[in-house]
């Protein structure tokens, strides 16, 4: 295995929970070592969802044949992209940042992938190979009728395994688990068959303290409401997109879906979204902390010199 990842094109992945600081450490790093950026933010890949999802402000810039997003003369890829009112899977965004990485590559650059998503990181570093399954409106709309606990009882009858890793509270999620069950006759957690490393990968995550982590979470959160967030989610309702869509079912946009309904207060708003972002964090650093080959650094520099050390092998 060490033998042939000498042979393998090379990749980083900066990695941590939500404000822990990904998009300043990826940025100083891409201009350090020639690098292009990856996203790797489920909520980030949204147009017209800037403020919800604490996305950095680029540009769009034609770049040869295509269109690149472009923040401080770095390259971003799989951000700002998609219309409110479609769906992304896992394996879309697996196959769409191998041919990036591929192509990062080639133009003789530095492919970094930096965000929270645990997933989307995982089934590239693991190299995931999942069915692609679309979507069957008419047996969404069946389960969409029943509750959160029918539809947790459901899985769990097809699938033992998955039902101790997913969320049993996010109906989207147990929707989607419960439709590839029904179409492919296989369960859930056995479609994400791991494959061959295709890449060498160091993994790099961002270690903050838990204080730190939620001080910065309230300050980012009073910044977004600064900054026109309910203005933004006004705007997003006005085009008729609906609080069912996984875009508007995030966290930064469902917070504020009893404000829009007149059931609470903005105030409360503000409080579930801190709330609910802290949990994000505990999550995401749950998802993480499994995975041993995660390099975790306090510091810029302790991260700096161990790409240093990894790209010159």
């Amino acid at each position: 295995m060490h033998s042939e990842s000498k042979t393998l094109p090379k990749l980083i992945v900066l990695l941590g929970p939500t404000t822990c600081g990904k998009t300043e450490w990826s940025l100083r790093l891409a201009k350090k070592i020639n690098g292009e950026i990856i996203s790797a933010d489920s909520r980030q890949i949204y147009k017209n969802m800037s403020i919800g999802t604490a996305k950095i402000l680029g540009v769009w810039e034609w770049n040869g044949l295509r269109r690149t997003y472009v923040v401080d003369g770095i390259f971003h890829h799989l951000i700002d992209f998609l219309n409110p009112g479609k769906t992304f899977t896992v394996a879309e965004f697996r196959d769409r940042t191998i041919k990036h990485v591929k192509l990062i590559i080639k133009n003789k650059r530095i492919p970094i992938i930096a965000g929270g998503t645990g997933m989307y990181i995982s089934s590239v570093v693991d190299n995931w190979h999942i069915p692609q399954i679309g979507a069957n409106k008419k047996l969404r709309q069946s389960l969409e009728e029943k509750s959160c606990e029918e539809l947790t009882d459901l899985l769990g009858k097809m699938d033992q395994d998955i039902i101790k890793t997913i969320d049993q509270k996010n109906k989207r999620r147990l929707i989607r688990a419960l439709e590839v069950c029904i179409m492919s006759g296989e369960p859930f957690s056995k479609q994400r068959k791991k494959g061959e490393p295709i890449f060498s990968i160091l993994q790099i995550g961002i270690d903050t303290d838990k204080e730190l982590l939620d001080a910065r979470i309230n300050d980012r959160i009073d910044n977004m409401i600064q900054n026109g967030l309910v203005d933004e989610i006004s705007k997003l309702l006005k085009q008729k997109y609906s609080w069912n869509l996984p875009s508007m079912s995030g966290i930064g946009y469902k917070q504020f879906k009893g404000y829009f309904k007149n059931e609470y207060g903005l105030e409360k708003a503000i409080e579930l979204l801190k709330r609910d972002t802290r949990h994000l964090a505990r999550k995401q650093l749950t998802w993480f902390r499994r995975d041993q080959r995660i390099k975790w650094c306090k510091t810029y520099d302790e991260a700096e010199k161990m790409v240093d050390e990894f790209l010159a092998k």
